[in-house]
């Protein structure tokens, strides 16, 4: 007694027009593709001057840490004795030599003395300070060098001018 037509099996009934159905998502593709093309060329100058920035800035970031290290090695050379602390020319080329990459680097070496006591010492002699103190010697090191970026941008400066400076004692 089983009755077909009260079967209740809600199958979903689905139609499909292959012609209506395509046109629609042709359609609906070029409209993305031009709106994405439309982005894109919105946003592009502001990725390349986004990259450039990013570019200019570790070229800057890599020279300045070259001063500073250029300055620490000619400081490193001169405060290994008196002899190579009162080389300022030697002092002075363990600099440059340290930043080859940094074209036109300058390297200014000093030397400078003083007694324990806090007494100035002329000659840098231990002779100089009075009994029961010691010759003290420190080198210091300023390097300078002028970069030129690759991109000049409205806002920063068309060079830039780095700094390096390193002071140590000297050892006995």
């Amino acid at each position: 007694m089983n009755n077909i037509s009260s079967l209740n099996l809600n199958l979903p009934m689905t139609c499909t027009s292959s012609r209506k159905s395509n046109s629609i998502s042709h359609t609906r593709g070029r409209r993305d593709l031009g709106q994405a093309l439309l982005e894109l060329t919105l946003l592009l100058p502001i990725f390349l001057l986004l990259l450039i920035g990013t570019v200019e800035f570790g070229r800057l970031a890599y020279a300045s840490i070259e001063v500073a290290d250029a300055a620490r090695a000619g400081v490193q050379y001169g405060a290994q004795s008196n002899t190579a602390a009162a080389n300022n020319a030697a002092i002075q080329q363990a600099a440059t030599y340290d930043a080859p990459d940094i074209k036109g680097l300058t390297a200014v070496a000093t030397h400078t003395c003083k007694c324990s006591s806090g007494a100035a010492s002329a000659n840098c002699l231990a002779s100089d300070c009075a009994t029961g103190t010691h010759l003290v010697e420190w080198v210091q090191v300023n390097t300078t060098a002028v970069v030129d970026p690759l991109f000049h941008l409205p806002g920063l400066p068309n060079i830039f001018t780095l700094k390096g400076q390193a002071i140590m004692r000297v050892t006995r």
